[in-house]
């Protein structure tokens, strides 16, 4: 996205955990240890042997335990691993009855010293797991006695389980103490701490922060036109009330309340997106954003001039939302999600805009391209006359995990997923806590070698703001693994591996960070499940929101594919999607990548799609049951003549392309614009391609020639008008077929 030709839109702008669920654990409860009736016994018995290479250090004690159930509120989980032998956990009276601890990493385990209370399991099973999921049995134990006895196990796991399965009395189960020894490290690689600190690049303030408003204004001053630069900052506000703020949030910049809900944070002024920087041009305004907090703006409008990957999320504007920059000049935006604005939204001279499950006091007019999906408030459908497209809701939507206080203790709120979504997500808050010691807090230097150490530990990942060279691709193989980045974490593949594999498991969450192409060719920059892949995760699908992706303009860079999504179900909310047309190393070859998005699994859905400039087609979607809910794409400015991108006797790669296989999609408001730098006489011939048959449905689409730099013959296969001239006015089919 480089410049826009205003055409009709300056006419328009005259005229908005807990842990993951393994068997239903109960959560443990702290209380005064109570008896229920029946005396506890003195813990009492004999030991088993050691094994040679264990550690004498309790690897359970203190961590964070849960149950299958508890006798009482005085009997919690948490009581076997406090290291106190006057306190225990019971369960309830009944067959089977469980206990587990997480060590925090995965640990080589050895050996496991119960100590029982006269409820005592006859037979039971020690187990381990990487993920709290899948259990392997270390140990099989029948007629046991009780007492105190220590058993050598053999295995790794980051959960240990005690699992018992007959009891010694019509009492539950109930143990005073569990030990867990771990392998001692003989010089090897120790495992990775989860937790810790947020990193030097993350500030965290609260309303009594002194010079709070110079620190904003400083790291603007450095991010304002920082296009390509390595900055990268995150502003953290504790819960709390801010009074005249005006937070300008420049390149590479995260603005992000700590509170449970968003009106937790409130700021009494202004978070502020202008484009003083680019004379007035909103069109580059790219890689920001501004999340879970509530605004009352200083003069009744907030003014949030961006264009794309600049997601604004779980907001509350106690007023109005300008999205045009100062003067009204050129905007191409944008996405907002999961927000409340209770004024009017003014989009003016923006050129695009998707909104979804939100709420709007009113929305002013539009130019090309608006779709808006569970929003309350919304303009409705016009799309033959005018620019709207409305669905009252949204079929499938999980919002993006966020990093919040509890108490003085950070977790990572992982929302779940909604179906016919309508309006925003809070206060209701549905979803579950992962505390920050579940997590490996990545820093600037780490290595790819550490991050996959972390994840095969069955840590997630937290990348605080920073460039992180990757010398082998990062593979999360875990299910319900969350990798979230902080002030557009950016990854950089070097020597032409991929940046990251996702397997074809449940639930795993990406978010919130950027990856930029090698200067060596990677095969594909995120791929989301391995070829051939046929899960059905319809029940936890896999989520990719605010994942960006940029081939050149920090310099050379090239992939064939930026984004493979071989799983089912996956849902896409919220990508930019980009091959560079302006920075550095920028050329038709220079910064080449051939395929935006290729979509081979079925049932996948998109929201918010952008995808620009790619060398052949910008989207492929070879799956079935697909549907895209809005799609802004531009084609390769750089084209160097039609003879470049002529393929089977059709000149120019469809901007979005359904595999003439496939015989289920469905799409909604979608745009594709053509600006021909290099060469103004080709004539695409269309931008979308997809086969005609009864169960392809697309609805809401356009092209535009962007001040005559080239032109399309047809809006979709052979059906449209062609564009005309130099009028930069929009070619619509509203329904196809």
């Amino acid at each position: 996205m480089r410049l826009r030709f205003m055409g009709v839109a300056l006419a328009a702008a005259a005229a908005l955990i807990a842990l993951p669920a393994t068997q239903s654990p109960v959560a443990a409860a702290a209380g005064t240890p109570l008896s229920q009736g029946r005396p506890p016994t003195s813990p009492s018995g004999q030991s088993a042997g050691v094994a040679a290479a264990c550690g004498t250090g309790n690897a359970a004690l203190g961590r964070p335990a849960s149950a299958s159930s508890t006798e009482n509120a005085g009997t919690p989980a948490s009581a076997a691993f406090d290291g106190d032998p006057g306190t225990r956990w019971s369960s309830a009276f009944s067959d089977p009855q469980w206990v587990q601890v997480d060590l925090g990493s995965v640990q080589n385990l050895c050996k496991v010293d119960l100590t029982w209370e006269t409820a005592y399991a006859k037979e039971f099973q020690i187990q381990a797991s990487a993920n709290g999921q899948s259990w392997t049995t270390l140990r099989s134990v029948t007629g046991a006695t009780g007492g105190t006895a220590s058993y050598d196990v053999s295995g790794s796991g980051r959960y240990l389980r005690v699992y018992g399965t007959v009891r010694s009395t019509g009492y539950g189960y109930s143990l005073w103490e569990v030990a867990v020894h771990t392998e001692s490290s003989g010089g090897g690689t120790p495992p990775v701490q989860g937790g810790g600190d947020l990193g030097p690049n993350v500030i965290v303030v609260d309303p009594s922060t002194p010079n709070l408003q110079q620190r904003f204004d400083q790291v603007f001053a450095q991010q304002e036109s920082n296009q390509f630069g390595a900055g990268r900052y995150q502003f953290l506000l504790k819960p709390g009330t801010y009074n005249g703020i005006n937070a300008q949030i420049g390149f590479y910049t995260s603005i992000s309340g700590l509170g449970l809900n968003p009106d937790d944070t409130q700021i009494n002024g202004d978070i502020t997106v202008d484009a003083g920087w680019f004379n007035g041009n909103a069109t580059q305004n790219f890689w920001r954003s501004a999340e879970n907090l509530a605004i009352r703006p200083s003069h009744g409008d907030d003014r949030w001039a961006v264009a794309q990957a600049a997601p604004f999320r779980r907001i509350h504007v106690q007023g109005g939302l300008n999205l045009a920059p100062n003067g009204y000049g050129w905007a191409s935006g944008g996405y907002i999600a999961d927000s409340k604005i209770d004024g009017t939204v003014g989009p003016y001279s923006q050129q695009q805009w998707y909104t979804r499950d939100s709420s709007v006091g009113g929305w002013t007019n539009g130019v090309w391209n608006m779709t808006f999906t569970g929003v309350q408030g919304a303009p409705a459908t016009d799309f033959a006359t005018g620019s709207y497209t409305t669905l009252d809701t949204t079929p499938i939507s999980r919002e993006k995990p966020f990093l919040y206080l509890d108490g003085s203790t950070y977790k990572v709120f992982v929302p779940a997923k909604r179906t016919n979504a309508r309006g925003v997500s809070w206060p209701a808050n549905a979803g579950s806590s992962l505390p920050l010691d579940q997590f490996y807090v990545v820093k600037p230097g780490a290595t790819a070698a550490t991050i996959n150490q972390a994840l095969s530990q069955g840590l997630n990942l937290l990348f605080t703001p920073g460039v992180y060279h990757l010398d082998r691709t990062i593979d999360v193989t875990r299910a319900n693994t969350v990798v979230l980045g902080l002030g557009l974490a950016t990854l950089v593949p070097d020597n032409g591996v991929d940046a990251m594999h996702v397997a074809d498991v449940d639930g795993v969450r990406l978010a919130g960070f950027l990856i930029d192409a090698g200067t060596v060719n990677s095969d594909t920059l995120l791929r989301v499940g391995q070829p051939g892949s046929s899960a059905d995760h319809s029940a936890n699908p896999t989520t990719v929101q605010d994942v960006f992706v940029r081939i050149g303009g920090a310099g050379p860079g090239l992939a064939t594919n930026s984004v493979v999504v071989n799983s089912n179900n996956v849902v896409i909310d919220h990508t930019w999607l980009w091959r560079a047309d302006h920075g550095s190393g920028v050329g038709w070859n220079t910064n080449r990548a051939d395929y935006g998005l290729w979509v081979n699994g079925n049932d996948v859905l998109a929201t918010g799609l952008f995808v620009e400039h790619y060398n052949k087609y910008d989207v492929y979607w070879n799956g079935e049951r697909g549907r895209t809910i809005f799609f802004q794409n531009e084609k390769a400015y750089d084209v160097p003549n039609a003879a470049a991108i002529t393929h089977d006797g059709i000149v120019g790669y469809a901007a979005y392309k359904v595999a003439d296989t496939v015989n289920t999609h469905e799409a909604w408001g979608l745009g594709s614009y053509c600006n021909f730098t290099a060469d103004p006489t080709i004539v695409q011939a269309h931008g979308f391609q997809v086969p005609v048959k009864s169960g392809i449905k697309l609805h809401d689409i356009l092209v535009i020639s962007l001040g005559g730099k080239g032109q399309y013959a047809h809006v979709v296969n052979d059906t449209g008008a062609p564009t005309s001239g130099t009028s930069t006015v929009p070619s619509k089919v509203v329904q196809f077929p």
